[in-house]
């Protein structure tokens, strides 16, 4: 992506680089792919192959440049090599960070400069990327995305920069100076990272799509383009070779307008955006007029080729930014965001005129010795750091509460909910994310790796009925309640919680790939449930949005019902209670009344909107089919027009969608309310 746009020009056996128009039109053809996707335009659903053929593009340019140093002078100049790429790439994109940073900072909810922050120091040390893989990132799926998101295509391209060179280098010495043997090994290196991109899916999507060996093969591609173009292959040299630009170009258009985000990807379904890419580079180089350069030289293709790196660095936060300040549940319209991705190109021209051209080419670097540039790309990296650092800490100095209390409140049917946050507001806003269940530190709710379906129990009351918890983290934010009903004598609990794992018998997939653990771990709970034969089984689940199954979403209602009537099913010898699910928010209210102190309600999400119909009706019908118990505690969170985020002085959801510890343990006595008679 950020390589210049240099390659082998005229015969196909050029051995010096030169400008390449076509070339530069295929920069702009990847970066409008970006931005019409990240924009929204639904006929671009693949957009997002854009950065693969950046991928591509980067690797060709750098190889080829690399290849000329060694052919030249049989070595590569490593200082030279670094301080170059540096003064192409960082300035642009640590400007645009501090800028990034300083704008959160305005208009961003304060609760989230944290994740500005970590994003902010991720792109000044050059690994955006494993910070997204290790959060578990899902770049096609992410609806609450970090403003240094689109970073994560430089970290992959600044760390294959550090390795590229020395291993072409030491290849090359390895190889004996023969060119043709270094591209054997070149071609080894790439399949095996492809392999390892396929093998990878089935393991971990965000590590596959984040990590720089799977990934490498797409720069490796391009690589190998390369190596070709300094062949004396005679069929390069025909006109007739131009024609592979057209195939390409309508290779690329296809798969941007069928990939979709459900499509498996990287992985194999990668390997076409990377083909068409070859293939528009090869036969742009071929002679005579059969190929697509005319079209790519055009003017436009050309503006916005020169200006494409700045292009994708500035238009990301000029669409989250926005979208962030007006709230996950007020999605922008498709206009707005239209007009922001136009506003982005003037926008990537000033930096292109202004920073981009100019460093390249400025004196005081490029005349001095390259660790001058290593020095002030030290200094603007620590600068990007320190910015973040000093908004950070004055965002933590800021309110998050006002002067007033609010009373406690007994949990009652319709609350009016506190329309300001109270300075004794529990948990507090900055606590509000860590106020889990207590399942979460004594290890008794189940990681997404384990199938342990032992469950763990609590209560000393030989007398009182067993009630068996089972479901996935929704399930998990009730153990408050039921643990207080268990101190109290009222039943013995036993825990059954999972992370992302259903009750409901559905396959289910996590990270794109079968979430085997959890069916594992679910036929696990069901059969210690037959044999134990508790009194009552409860089960709660995150029906509102649901986790990505294997043939797709389609009907999911009619899907979801089935799943539950056959868990229920399932069940012999014991009472079924269905916990109907709490309202979703959508997002975290904490971070919307970090700027709405006085307007707590603003935070409230219309109870129209709280639920999907279709879903709480596929729930209570599959109860209902099979004799079970229906549960529905949802008057205790909405009155008629909306769902509080703060009943009395207790704060009621951690995020957009799952209770406080605080708030589930004062539902003890309505959850008893309506469980007492299933175990009496």
């Amino acid at each position: 992506m950020t390589a210049v746009a240099e390659a082998p020009s005229g015969a196909a056996t050029a051995k010096k680089s030169g400008f390449r128009p076509d070339v530069q039109g295929l920069r702009a053809i990847a970066v409008l792919f970006v931005v019409v996707y990240h924009v929204g335009v639904p006929w671009l659903s693949g957009g997002f192959v854009g950065v693969d053929v950046f991928f591509v593009i980067s690797g060709f340019l750098i190889t080829t440049h690399l290849l000329e140093s060694l052919a030249t002078h049989g070595r590569i100049s490593f200082g030279s090599f670094y301080a170059k790429r540096a003064r192409r790439i960082l300035p642009a994109s640590l400007l645009v960070g501090v800028l990034t940073v300083l704008a959160s900072w305005i208009w961003m909810p304060p609760l989230l400069m944290s994740e500005v922050v970590k994003g902010a120091v991720a792109a000044a040390t050059y690994v955006p990327n494993l910070l997204f893989a290790v959060q578990g990132t899902n770049y096609l799926a992410e609806t609450s995305p970090s403003v240094f998101q689109h970073y994560w295509s430089l970290g992959i391209e600044e760390q294959f920069y550090l390795f590229w060179p020395a291993i072409l280098a030491l290849g090359f010495w390895l190889c004996r100076r023969s060119e043709r043997r270094l591209l054997v090994l070149v071609a080894t290196l790439t399949a095996a990272s492809f392999l390892l991109c396929v093998v990878g899916m089935g393991i971990s999507q965000p590590w596959t799509f984040f990590s720089l060996p799977t990934r490498a093969w797409e720069l490796g591609a391009g690589a190998l383009v390369a190596f070709l173009m300094r062949t004396d292959a005679r069929w390069l040299r025909a006109a007739g070779t131009g024609v592979l630009a057209w195939i390409g170009l309508a290779l690329l258009v296809a798969v941007g307008l069928l990939y979709q985000a459900e499509t498996p990807f990287p992985g194999y379904t990668a390997a076409l955006p990377v083909l068409a890419t070859a293939l528009l580079i090869i036969g742009g180089a071929a002679p005579g007029r059969a190929h697509a350069n005319r079209l790519l030289s055009l003017a436009p293709f050309q503006l916005i080729g020169a200006i494409s790196y700045s292009l994708y660095l500035v238009h990301w936060p000029l669409l989250v930014i926005p979208q962030t300040a007006a709230g996950e549940n007020s999605p922008l319209p498709l206009w707005i965001r239209l007009l922001l991705g136009l506003a982005a190109i003037p926008l990537a021209w000033l930096l292109y005129r202004f920073v981009e051209r100019p460093v390249i080419a400025w004196p005081v670097l490029r005349q001095r010795t390259p660790i001058w540039t290593g020095a002030a790309a030290l200094l603007a990296s620590l600068a990007l750091i320190a910015t973040a650092g000093g908004t950070y800490f004055t965002t933590t100095q800021a309110d998050t509460a006002t002067d007033q209390k609010a009373s406690q409140e007994a949990p009652t049917k319709g609350p009016a909910g506190t329309d300001f946050v109270p300075e004794n507001l529990t948990p507090s806003l900055e606590d509000a994310e860590s106020d889990n269940p207590a399942i979460y530190d004594n290890d008794c709710h189940r990681s997404e790796a384990s199938t342990d379906a032992s469950g763990c129990q609590i209560g000393d009351n030989p007398d009182a009925p067993l009630v068996f918890l089972f479901g996935d983290s929704h399930a998990a934010s009730w153990y408050p309640a039921l643990a207080q009903l268990a101190e109290d004598g009222k039943i013995r609990l036993d825990t059954n919680t999972k992370s992302s794992c259903y009750s409901a018998d559905l396959p289910e997939l996590l990270e794109g790939v079968p979430y085997t653990e959890c069916s594992q771990w679910r036929q696990g709970v069901l059969e210690r449930i037959n044999s134990e034969q508790p009194d009552l089984v409860l089960l709660a689940n995150y029906v509102d949005a649901p986790i990505e199954l294997e043939g797709g979403m389609d009907d999911f209602a009619n899907r979801w019902q089935e799943g539950m009537e056959s868990t229920i099913g399932s069940i012999s010898d014991s009472e079924v209670a269905v916990l109907a699910d709490v309202p979703n928010q959508g997002s975290a209210p904490a971070i919307c009344l970090s700027e709405n102190l006085e307007q707590a309600q603003e935070c409230a999400i219309p109870r129209s909107e709280a639920f999907a119909p279709d879903l709480v009706a596929a729930n209570q019908a599959a109860a209902e089919a099979d004799g079970a118990t229906y549960i529905d505690l949802s008057a205790y969170f909405c009155n008629e027009t909306f769902c509080p985020t703060i009943i009395g002085d207790t704060l009621v959801y951690r995020d957009g969608h799952h209770l406080t510890a605080h708030f589930s343990r004062q539902m003890a006595t309505p959850l008893w309310d309506e469980l007492s008679t299933s175990v009496e």
